[in-house]
Formats: C-alpha cells, structure tokens, sequence
C-alpha cells in the first residue's frame, strides 16, 4: 500500500485520468473529491462488496436453473 500525505486542496493522480483531491478534514473524516472518466466505476467499498455479492448470488442462480432445465429435459426424453 502506498501512503501518502496530502492537505485540503492538495491532489494525488492516478494515471493520465484520475484526479483525488482532498476536500476537508472534519476530526476523523475527510472528504474527497474523484475526477475521472465516465466508464470508471466509483463505488464505496462496502456498496462495491455487495455489488460484487449481487452479482455472484445472479450467476449461481443461472447455474442452479441451467442445470434444473438439463435434468427436466433429460426426463422428458
């Protein structure tokens, strides 16, 4: 992990496209802003995990379901 210190209105860039800038400090929490292109995702970490939880619970279902359609076609014949 990198660790870097910036103050409010100071930035770190990510590439040629992502920009952070530090927005304020309040006690313990900072706000920050994010600069970046449209096709880049920007979620909190705890909404990307459920995202990602989501979309794992989707593909298993498809799975279960492809292979309950297998064995009611397997009967059918």
């Amino acid at each position: 992990m990198l660790v870097l210190t910036r103050r409010i209105n100071e930035s770190i860039k990510i590439g040629d496209d992502i920009e952070i800038t530090i927005l304020s400090v309040s006690g313990d929490q900072i706000k920050i802003g994010i600069e970046a292109p449209k096709y880049i995702e920007i979620h909190r970490k705890e909404v990307y995990l459920d995202i990602q939880n989501e979309n794992n619970q989707a593909s298993q279902t498809s799975i279960n379901l492809l292979k309950q359609l297998n064995l009611n076609f397997k009967k059918t014949r």
